[in-house]
């Protein structure tokens, strides 16, 4: 597995699907692992399009997003699936999203998945200031959730 640039992580691609008239491959898959250590987290950023996250092993996995509409939410993923957690959950296109082992974990192993695939030039990293202007109460977890 190798670095996630900027976002953080390590992760492998297990799938790109045949390319797209405008560049882009039709579908992509990758897994990732986060861990507890320091600064291991996916940091703030949002895609163009709809990403599937699939929990496959581990601790839960603590998720912030801030939706377009300037609400926020938090969303687990996990193996409880009868305590809220989720095996599987899509965040929207154009939703900031950030994640971490939850409090008192060591890893957790997820899938993502994209339709159209992921390219860098559709990834856009989150600004600490700017995310904290428009979502102020969630200003600590933007904080937590950031890097440059």
């Amino acid at each position: 597995m190798e670095p996630i640039p900027k976002e953080g992580g390590r992760f492998r691609e297990t799938w790109a699907g045949p390319e797209r008239g405008d560049g882009r491959p039709e579908g992509t898959a990758i897994v990732v692992l986060l861990t507890s250590e320091p600064g291991d987290f996916s940091a703030l950023h949002r895609l163009p399009t709809d990403e599937v996250w699939h929990f496959y092993l581990g601790d839960p996995l603590e998720m912030l997003l801030l939706d377009p509409d300037g609400t926020s939410r938090t969303v687990v993923l996990g193996p409880d699936v009868l305590g809220g957690q989720y095996v599987q959950f899509t965040v929207p296109a154009g939703t900031w999203m950030g994640a971490r082992v939850v409090a008192g974990g060591a890893w957790s192993f997820f899938g993502c998945t994209m339709a159209p695939g992921f390219t860098y030039g559709g990834y856009e990293h989150g600004d600490p200031a700017e995310l904290t202007a428009r979502y102020p109460a969630e200003a600590v977890r933007i904080s937590a959730l950031s890097r440059p």
